[in-house]
């Protein structure tokens, strides 16, 4: 039985081809459009929210964040991937979830504060927000795709998740932990697929989980 698993590639779990789906993001990108501009502006918008310690500003990321992930879950995972991948409805759970402990803790109750500008978690989490909304899509650019085929924040899962890991590791307090480890999820499952896919797009996801989980034992050891 072990030597049977063995004998498997990480590729050969794939249901679907690197050109298909990125053909997938073509189709959506043309359908959504123009909600692109929109989201750029969310994107920036985050960055800017996110260098002011207050309760106000982590409301509204927060309600930034709780909508594109029901956005990316319901246009993206279930109307598209899930053409392509039977998983995607499962996916989809995933940002709802999501979406409902982003809501539950930082809008409801408030408990997404970000840090002062000038801390190391603020940095960290801006450079990752920064990263995710205007860098990121160059890497598919680099890969040869046009940039109707592009993943762009607030409409494809990857720098969606991406960012939000950002945004909530510039926080502080305990209770955004959750929806970090539900985004870290979405960033590790990105991660396999791109490498099974053979694409350079998983640097980002896979770069995004080495850095929080660096950061996070950082911080637990500066709180002993």
């Amino acid at each position: 039985m072990i030597e049977e698993l063995d004998s498997y590639a990480l590729s050969d779990f794939l249901l679907f081809s690197q050109d298909t789906y990125f053909r997938l993001f073509e189709l959506y990108n043309r359908d959504i459009w123009p909600v692109h501009p929109a989201a750029l502006v969310l994107g920036v918008a985050l960055l800017w929210l996110i260098r002011r310690p207050d309760e106000r500003s982590g409301r509204i990321a927060a309600a930034i964040l709780v909508v594109i992930w029901a956005w990316v879950g319901w246009a993206f995972h279930l109307e598209r991937y899930a053409t392509i991948n039977l998983a995607a409805p499962y996916f989809a759970v995933l940002f709802g979830i999501e979406a409902l402990l982003l809501i539950w803790s930082g809008v409801i109750r408030g408990k997404i504060r970000f840090a002062e500008s000038g801390s190391i978690r603020a940095q960290v989490g801006f450079v990752i927000v920064a990263f995710s909304v205007l860098i990121n899509p160059l890497i598919g650019l680099l890969a040869g795709r046009e940039w109707s085929q592009v993943s762009l924040f607030g409409l494809g899962p990857d720098p969606t998740a991406m960012a939000t890991v950002g945004a909530l590791l510039a926080a502080r307090g305990k209770s955004r932990w959750l929806p970090i480890a539900f985004a870290l999820a979405w960033c590790i499952v990105a991660t396999l697929t791109a490498i099974a896919m053979g694409s350079i797009e998983g640097f980002g996801p896979g770069m995004i989980v080495v850095v929080t989980i660096v950061f996070a034992f950082r911080q637990s050891i500066a709180a002993r």
